[in-house]
């Protein structure tokens, strides 16, 4: 269903009354924890309001820049590839959002679909695009709800993120809604990146296998243990290893009492999901390119052999979901 005044569930105006409990599309300013994301795919709903029933239009990438502010640590180069491939196959499935530059006339920033425009540049295509005018602060919830929905952030990518936007000014309830983060779990974010020097955090990386906690472990090390932090970071071997072997070599280290650690390794983290009955438990594990998933409970059984019976049309649903968003 199209929603014409997107943007009227966006101001600072709103009152919590006029927000229904079920709703996707409306961001209370005030209350965030009211309103808080229950799951991904609301939150993958209330980004695609910003699209829906808004006219697309093709830009040429060059007058295009990026986000005021950034939610990044560099590139996936194996998912930006698959990308690049999908839209040099199909096209662009989904447009991008932009505002006009407040800047700079006759130019547009990104609210999300950075690496979207980089495809169209390298591919030498224009970019599909939904044009709105945003303020700063609608623009930083939209581009956190995107990247969070689409973009499988780690923890310090979003810590870094909230911790951007608080130096730029922004509450903890705009931070918490562009993250679908609880002010606690911002809060924790925040201290992390704040313990943890950004030089540190830059030469670890993103670290996509390790969570929360790991890294509230290394933060509160690494203040204590500064010269052995420089010590292994400097090691030539250490920007050899990878982003996830970086963090575990130095979480080892520090942890040694002094005593380097070797090369290591992070296991994933598994995710756990649950109905309210709790009549079935499901684990998955990610670990590269392979996923674990175990099915547990009452309806475990049933359930695990219902997943392998229709493991055809649960792949055309994965590929069409594909389709209709490339991510960002």
């Amino acid at each position: 269903m199209a929603r014409k005044n997107l943007l009227a569930g966006l101001s600072e105006t709103e009152t919590d009354d006029q927000v229904s409990s079920t709703s996707t599309a409306a961001y209370p300013i005030r209350g965030a924890s009211k309103s808080m994301i229950r799951s991904v795919n609301e939150l993958a709903k209330q980004a695609d309001a910003y699209l829906e029933g808004e006219h697309v239009v093709e830009l040429d990438p060059n007058v295009i820049d990026g986000s005021f502010v950034s939610d990044r640590m560099g590139d996936d180069k194996e998912q930006y590839q698959e990308l690049l491939e999908a839209i040099r196959e199909r096209g662009q499935d989904t447009p991008i959002l932009v505002r006009p530059h407040p800047g700079i006339d006759g130019r547009y920033m990104i609210v999300f679909g950075h690496r979207r425009v980089r495809v169209a540049g390298e591919l030498g295509r224009k970019v599909r695009a939904v044009v709105k005018e945003i303020d700063d602060k609608t623009h930083v919830i939209a581009q956190g709800q995107e990247n969070s929905a689409r973009a499988n952030l780690s923890f310090i990518e979003k810590a870094m993120f909230a911790k951007r936007l608080e130096d730029l000014g922004y509450d903890r309830d705009v931070i918490s809604s562009a993250l679908a983060s609880n002010a606690a779990a911002v809060s924790k974010m925040v201290s992390v990146v704040t313990r943890i020097p950004a030089s540190v955090i830059g030469k670890i990386g993103s670290a996509a296998f390790v969570g929360r906690e790991r890294w509230v472990e290394l933060s509160l090390l690494v203040g204590r243990k500064s010269d052995m932090v420089t010590e292994i970071q400097s090691e030539p071997e250490f920007g050899e290893l990878e982003s996830n072997e970086r963090f575990a070599r130095l979480l080892a280290a520090l942890n040694a009492k002094g005593k380097p650690g070797r090369k290591a390794s992070v296991k994933p983290e598994a995710q756990s999901w649950a109905p309210e009955d709790k009549s079935v438990s499901v684990s998955v594990k990610k670990a590269g390119r392979a996923v674990t998933i175990a099915v547990k409970e009452t309806d475990g059984g049933r359930f695990g052999t219902w997943i392998s019976d229709n493991l055809g049309d649960l792949y055309e649903a994965f590929r069409k979901s594909e389709r209709t968003a490339t991510g960002d």
